[in-house]
């Protein structure tokens, strides 16, 4: 008796130190959501291109309202986050019927909230234009309206999508989520083809084409979600009924990230203004090398997404050990994969750079601050924004706000101002961009000492 005892308490041992995630598990979830990321990232520039045919202001109107799209979108996906890590842990403790009602629960609540920011942006979407930019010609005041219009009433369908493909994520499985975007893509490029080239609709037909293919993205989901097969199986979606204690976990998670999220988009655009008193050259050089920049932060990106799912099922089967090395893990394989693209962007900094047609003027602060972005990249963006997943996973949310939120408003944009502007130092924009790489340096201390302290292993979230 006493033998067969121990015998099944070395089993279950055995089984509690199995790894989650094996290697080709890994893969699985990370080379969908690489491909993933880079889809997303197509579909505002396909917009954006498709509608150069309409003319300037359709241009300028498509661009000034995707800033405050992206703003939006950025909020859902981190109220998308506080749903997967609630779910990602009760699936750790293999707890499905549990995670089935956080799942239902997220998309509720993903849904009212989007639909409250569509009326506001409906009823206010002039007032916020002018609040935002200030004063605007009229011609593009008049297609951002046209664009506002139509991709304010996509809120809902965005949120929603974003939510599920969270959900997907949660369950290790991000190809849905990848073959979903491509979906987004192609619906978005022929609606768009058939409004802006067949119908001359211009920045509305731009819109409309946004919002088809994300009414279409999140009915897929939805209905993926119901398949019988699907573990994260939600049933009786129509029968709305709101749980207090689990949309309370998921907003515990969610609204800090929120915060974070949506006040970095601000800073962004305060950060922006002040290179526009720089000049022409000096805000087409920026824009370009974002653009360029954005490409090699994708696979840090992904990665993060994924550290969300390991490290939240991790924590879930009570696998601290397994979360840490996870973590370590993860982290190699993002210093790997953007060391290469870094490397390979300082030394193709230039061509790059030269296929926009820029100013001579433009194209040499381009490449000026797209070389000082590799090597800051390299050694300090992975530690800045990919590791505090491992601890929001966790549950450690409000420091990883705190944190992000001081550093972006001391560093990235008060250093901005010391360094960049005349009565400073003088940098012009590379003052503004070692402002942000000293941001990135602020946080990877705080979060290295903050995960090797262990504090956030003992947050409990469900």
């Amino acid at each position: 008796m006493c033998v067969w005892m121990e015998t099944a308490a070395v089993t279950r041992q055995e089984q509690a130190s199995e790894p989650l995630f094996d290697r080709k598990a890994l893969v699985r979830l990370i080379i969908p959501l690489v491909i993933e990321q880079f889809l997303l990232m197509s579909v505002g520039m396909a917009d954006t291109v498709m509608v150069t045919t309409a003319g300037e202001a359709a241009v300028s109107g498509v661009s000034l309202v995707d800033n405050i799209n992206n703003l939006l979108i950025q909020i859902f996906a981190a109220l998308s986050t506080g749903g997967t890590v609630i779910v990602s842990q009760y699936l750790g403790r293999r707890e499905h019927q549990n995670a089935q009602g956080a799942a239902k629960q997220l998309i509720y609540t993903v849904a009212i909230f989007s639909t409250a920011l569509m009326v506001l942006a409906l009823v206010l979407r002039q007032h916020i234009l002018r609040l935002v930019f200030g004063s605007i010609e009229p011609a593009v005041m008049d297609s951002a309206l046209e664009y506002f219009l139509s991709t304010a009433l996509a809120y809902p369908f965005m949120a929603i999508y974003n939510a599920g493909a969270a959900l997907f994520r949660a369950m290790g499985n991000s190809k849905v989520s990848m073959f979903n975007s491509l979906i987004v893509n192609i619906v978005n490029i022929v609606v768009n083809a058939i409004l802006i080239y067949g119908f001359d609709m211009g920045a509305l037909g731009a819109g409309i084409g946004t919002l088809t293919s994300r009414i279409v993205a999140a009915v897929f989901i939805i209905y993926l979600l119901q398949r019988p097969t699907n573990p994260l199986r939600i049933e009786g979606l129509l029968h709305f009924a709101l749980k207090g204690s689990v949309v309370r976990r998921i907003l515990t998670i969610g609204i800090p990230n929120g915060l974070e999220n949506g006040l970095f988009q601000v800073g962004k655009l305060l950060v922006l203004s002040l290179i526009t008193t720089f000049g022409t050259n000096a805000v087409a050089a920026n824009a370009i090398s974002n653009s360029i920049a954005g490409v090699i932060n994708v696979p840090g990106q992904a990665i993060g997404l994924a550290m969300i799912t390991v490290v939240g099922q991790s924590m879930g089967a009570g696998q601290v050990d397994q979360a840490v090395a996870y973590t370590k893990k993860l982290m190699k394989m993002t210093y790997l994969s953007m060391g290469t693209m870094c490397i390979i962007l300082f030394l193709s900094a230039e061509p790059l750079v030269s296929l926009f047609n820029l100013s001579a003027a433009a194209t040499e602060m381009s490449v000026e601050v797209l070389r000082y972005c590799a090597v800051f990249v390299m050694l300090f963006w992975p530690l800045s924004f990919t590791l505090p997943n491992a601890l929001r996973a966790s549950g450690d949310v409000v420091f990883t706000m705190t944190v992000s939120l001081l550093s972006m408003f001391i560093c990235r944009i008060g250093m901005s101002y010391v360094l960049a502007d005349s009565w400073g130092l003088g940098l012009g924009l590379l003052g503004v961009w070692l402002a942000m790489f000293a941001d990135w340096i602020v946080r990877d201390v705080a979060f290295v000492i903050r995960f090797a302290s262990g504090r956030w292993k003992r947050f409990k979230v469900i």
